[in-house]
């Protein structure tokens, strides 16, 4: 849980307009990161774009995988039921327990499956060899730094525990291997079919 003198004399909270997103009044680094916490949603929005303008199967199916992920997760904490710490020190929180963190299992999910995605999916189209390497590992420490602030974020802005994170991002990496390997084994072979639709 929540360090006791954190939630005893709770900061004023500041909400990032047109969400929900609560930050300390006045501190910069929580600003920073309620923005990044809401980078999950940005990768929903993406999602429907890409899908909405390319209609690529894999990515229709990538995005199936995060939905099931999501409602793996609504289940957990249904099961689960911890609450989140310093309960009542947000105005606006949709959920009210904690266990596993939703945006941590989302972004992990997101980045695991695109690490597989990148390295064994993606083939090398061309000669450049060590270029193409070069940009797959620049790109997934950026994930893995993404995923990493975005977990971050939810500790330092209380709206879950370190164990709540923990977990979240293990339920999420497991759903993105199962998933990745379902596609890849099950669904892929399927998509010339579906695509001749």
């Amino acid at each position: 849980m929540a360090l006791e003198e954190q939630c005893s004399a709770p900061p004023r909270w500041q909400a990032i307009s047109v969400t929900h997103v609560e930050f300390p009044e006045g501190d910069l680094t929580g600003k920073l990161l309620a923005y990044i916490s809401l980078l999950p949603v940005a990768i929903l929005v993406g999602f429907v774009t890409l899908i909405v303008f390319k209609r690529e199967l894999h990515t229709i199916s990538f995005f199936i995988g995060v939905l099931l992920n999501e409602g793996v997760n609504w289940v957990l904490k249904h099961i689960l039921r911890e609450p989140r710490p310093c309960a009542g020190a947000h105005t606006t929180v949709y959920a009210e327990y904690g266990m596993p963190s939703n945006h941590s299992q989302l972004i992990w999910f997101f980045v695991v499956y695109f690490f597989l995605f990148l390295y064994l999916r993606m083939h090398q189209t061309n000669n450049a060899r060590c270029v193409d390497l070069l940009w797959r590992h620049i790109l997934s420490i950026i994930l893995l730094g993404i995923a990493s602030f975005v977990s971050y974020s939810r500790v330092y802005l209380l709206y879950h525990t370190w164990s709540q994170i923990f977990y979240g991002a293990v339920a999420g990496s497991t759903m993105a291997i199962i998933w990745f390997f379902f596609t890849q084994e099950v669904l892929t072979p399927l998509f010339p079919k579906i695509a001749a639709w």
